[in-house]
Parts: C-alpha cells; sequence; structure tokens
C-alpha cells in the first residue's frame, strides 16, 4: 500500500528542500505542528522515497534524511504509485479468480443455491437463529471469538447455554485472541467453561468471527467490521470443508488459553510477530490494534518498543531491520 502524502507530509517536504539540515522540533516550530505529527509525517516521506539518509556531504549529519529533488522523486512516485495501483487490481482479480473457481468446484449445479446461505440482518435476528440452531447441536461446536473481551454481563448470560451443551457431551473448542488474557472477567469465564470440559486456545490475531456447529452449517459475519449488521448462515458443504480446515489449521498453531506467551529464537512474542507482519501489509496503527484485540495505544507502546529493540529511527528502517534478521 502506497503511504498517502496529507498535507502535513507536503509542507514538511517544502520546508526540508530550502532547510535541508532542519530537525523534527524545528520543523513543528516553523510549521505550527505537533513533533509527533511531524515524524509521523517525515516517516511517511521516507516511505514514499521523497527523503532518503543523509551521506554526510554538505555538512549534513550522517543519519539524519535529505530531500530528493523533486524533478527526480515526484515522477518516480507517481510511476510507483500507478505500478501499485495496478499490482493491486491484478491482485483482486486474481483472489476474485481463486474464489469463483472455489465456489464452482463445489456449487452443486441441480441444488438451489440460496438452500445453502441464509441472510440474518440485525443482532435481534442472529439470535434468535443461533438459539434454533444452538438446540440441535449433537456433537461439536467451534468457535472463533475475536470479540472476547465482553461485558461481564453477557458472559454471564452465556452461561446457561453453554452449560446446557457441554453437559449433554457436546464437544467445545473456542480461541481467543492472546489480548483477552489481559481481560479478568473472560479469564474467569474461561476458567468456568474448562472446568466443564471446554478446550480453550488463544492465538495473536483472528480473521473473523465464526461457529461451526457439527461440521454441517456455520455462522460468519455478514460484515467482519460491522458484527452488528448481521450474519449468514452457510451449510454448503464445500464452504463447511473450508472453514472447519481453517479452524484446525488456527487450532494446531495455538497455545492453550492462559500459558504465558511463548518467544521464539528471536525473542518476539506471537503478537509482536503479527504486529511487523500486519504494519508490513500496510495496515494501520489503528487497523493493525483492532485486529489483535489492542488498544491503539498498547499497539503504539509495543512498536516503539519493537523499534527500540531494532535500533530503529522510524518504521521504514524498522521494516528494513526486522527483514535483514529473519523477522517477518
Amino acid at each position: 500500500m502506497v503511504p498517502e502524502i496529507d498535507d502535513a507530509a507536503q509542507d514538511v517536504y517544502r520546508l526540508m528542500l530550502t532547510e535541508h539540515r532542519i530537525g523534527a522540533p524545528d520543523i513543528a516550530a516553523a510549521l505550527g505542528l505537533s513533533e509527533e505529527r511531524v515524524r509521523a509525517a517525515l516517516d511517511r516521506l521516507e516511505g514514499l522515497r521523497l527523503l532518503i539518509p543523509s551521506d554526510g556531504l554538505a555538512g549534513e549529519a550522517p543519519g539524519g534524511l535529505r530531500p530528493v529533488d523533486p524533478r527526480v522523486g515526484l515522477p518516480a512516485l507517481l510511476r510507483h504509485i500507478e505500478s501499485a495501483q495496478q499490482r493491486s487490481l491484478e491482485e483482486f482479480e486474481r483472489r476474485q479468480a481463486a474464489i469463483t473457481d472455489l465456489l464452482a468446484e463445489y456449487r452443486d449445479e441441480s441444488a438451489d443455491e440460496s438452500a445453502h446461505m441464509e441472510r440474518l440482518v440485525g443482532i435481534a435476528t442472529v439470535h434468535a437463529r443461533m438459539d434454533q440452531v444452538i438446540s440441535g447441536v449433537r456433537e461439536e461446536l467451534l468457535t472463533f471469538a475475536p470479540d472476547g473481551v465482553r461485558p461481564p454481563t453477557s458472559l454471564e448470560a452465556s452461561r446457561a447455554g453453554n452449560e446446557e451443551l457441554l453437559t449433554r457431551g457436546v464437544e467445545m473448542r473456542t480461541i481467543y485472541l492472546d489480548a483477552a488474557r489481559k481481560y479478568r472477567p473472560l479469564v474467569r469465564h474461561a476458567e468456568w467453561l474448562t472446568g466443564l470440559g471446554c478446550q480453550i486456545r488463544s492465538v495473536p490475531a483472528l480473521p473473523l468471527r465464526m461457529l461451526v456447529f457439527d461440521r454441517k452449517r456455520a455462522f460468519v459475519p455478514m460484515d467482519p467490521a460491522d458484527t452488528r449488521r448481521g450474519a449468514i448462515l452457510l451449510s454448503a458443504p464445500g464452504v463447511i470443508t473450508a472453514l472447519v480446515s481453517l479452524f484446525e489449521q488456527t487450532w494446531a498453531d495455538a497455545k492453550p488459553f492462559g500459558a504465558p506467551p511463548r518467544r521464539d529464537e528471536q525473542g518476539l512474542t506471537g503478537q509482536e510477530q503479527e504486529l511487523l507482519r500486519l504494519l508490513g501489509q500496510g495496515f494501520t496503527d489503528e487497523m493493525a490494534s483492532k485486529r489483535l484485540g489492542l488498544s491503539l495505544r498498547t499497539a503504539r507502546r509495543m512498536m516503539a518498543d519493537l523499534m527500540d529493540r531494532l535500533g530503529a529511527r522510524s518504521r521504514f528502517e524498522a521494516g528494513l531491520l526486522a527483514g535483514r534478521r529473519g523477522w517477518l
């Protein structure tokens, strides 16, 4: 994803074209911007290759940043944007074709397609239909729960249904986010469920909220970014097989809920690895924090710690150093 040149970045770039040696505090004072916003603009400009590391010539301090001549940098940036847009379009078309092929592979041409997909609009409709489906579960319930940080009253209200399922021998496996381990009401709820026989694990990030019943039907959100809009009840065998496969793969990589964070040979936790991966894919801090189930402040603090450990002065440099060390 190509970073956007906002007004602040434009102003910083113009100023640095005439004041090569000026630092972030002086830029902030000259433009009437916060130092944090100036540093974000510097990161954005460096990512766009409109600022490059100083070579120490012409009296410039080595390790700083100097602007690229706009007659060279801006046409190159335009070509880069056009190339990125073309790659994005090609990637979209490739994924669209892959999804179409998958659906075609599993579609039963003699069946009414609507019989395998039921749209449920609104939370009340979803809950009512889910109660009906849950009452018919006999063997297994698999759950992705990225929204594990729920009000204690909501957790308490779910106990009767969970206890009823577990009491009649339904195997329940649930995957939460690692971030949920710091939410005490959920930890107590998980301990209660585990005591009844539910198996619970956690991972740094989950793709969406999902419930799979007896490997025959599944609930997924109509819009993963806003689960209040409603859900889709799926029953096509091919789609269910794919969702179960996704669950089993995620389950195999997950760790028992409540276990201390594991660190790899680089000293990184799963959350730190996932944060680096998301930011490397162009996610903003806010988007990455939501995917990880963290507050924006916690995600930024985690990134600042990673930059300190890498000895990086910017996000762009952190990405380069992380790649060289094999962190990505």
